[in-house]
């Protein structure tokens, strides 16, 4: 089985989780917000090719989550905008929609060469969640067009510092098993 092959049928794995999420209410959407970044590990588990090292790959992805984290819940914490539901006044923006979209941007970043397919089926999942945050009242469509941007841009920026850091003449990092040894070639 060739690599179009399999990456293609990878992405149809991710994508038939879909059609549970409506039946299953916000309990699936609590992982399939985390589908496309954790795509990201399975694919580099499985030995995808890629041009970075595990504490690279795992670097990135947690710095994209700490960044777009920390945007969503400043500003849910400032804007106090009630859900349509009316169970909380946390509803701007989406943090559902930023985990899905900054995965999804992961993705595309780490394996969007292997295929289109990879991009498709990370942002596949990452606009449905955002449509099923709506649909079901948890959001506003507003709330998860912010939370979409935040999670895209967050990802977005990790990604060009670690390309601007991590190129071969920049940044390197060493964990001996007891320290982490840090160093800046010029």
């Amino acid at each position: 089985m060739g690599k179009e092959n399999k990456v293609f049928i990878f992405c149809m794995m991710l994508l038939t989780v879909l059609p549970t999420s409506a039946q299953h209410g916000d309990a699936l959407d609590d992982v399939l917000q985390h589908i496309p970044m954790v795509s990201v590990l399975i694919l580099k588990a499985s030995g995808a090719p890629d041009n970075n090292s595990w504490a690279l790959t795992l670097g990135t992805c947690a710095a994209t989550y700490v960044v777009g984290t920390g945007a969503t819940y400043g500003l849910k914490h400032t804007m106090h905008e009630w859900r349509p539901d009316n169970t909380d006044h946390y509803s701007f923006p989406s943090g559902h929609s930023m985990f899905a979209f900054a995965g999804a941007t992961a993705l595309r970043h780490e394996f969007g060469h292997l295929s289109p397919w990879v991009s498709i089926g990370g942002y596949g999942v990452a606009t449905f969640v955002a449509v099923d945050r709506v649909c079901r009242d948890r959001h506003y469509v507003h709330d998860v067009l912010a939370g979409a941007a935040i999670g895209a841009l967050s990802a977005e920026l990790c990604f060009f510092l670690k390309n601007k850091l991590f190129k071969p003449e920049g940044l390197d990092l060493a964990f001996t098993g007891t320290q982490l040894a840090v160093s800046y070639r010029w």
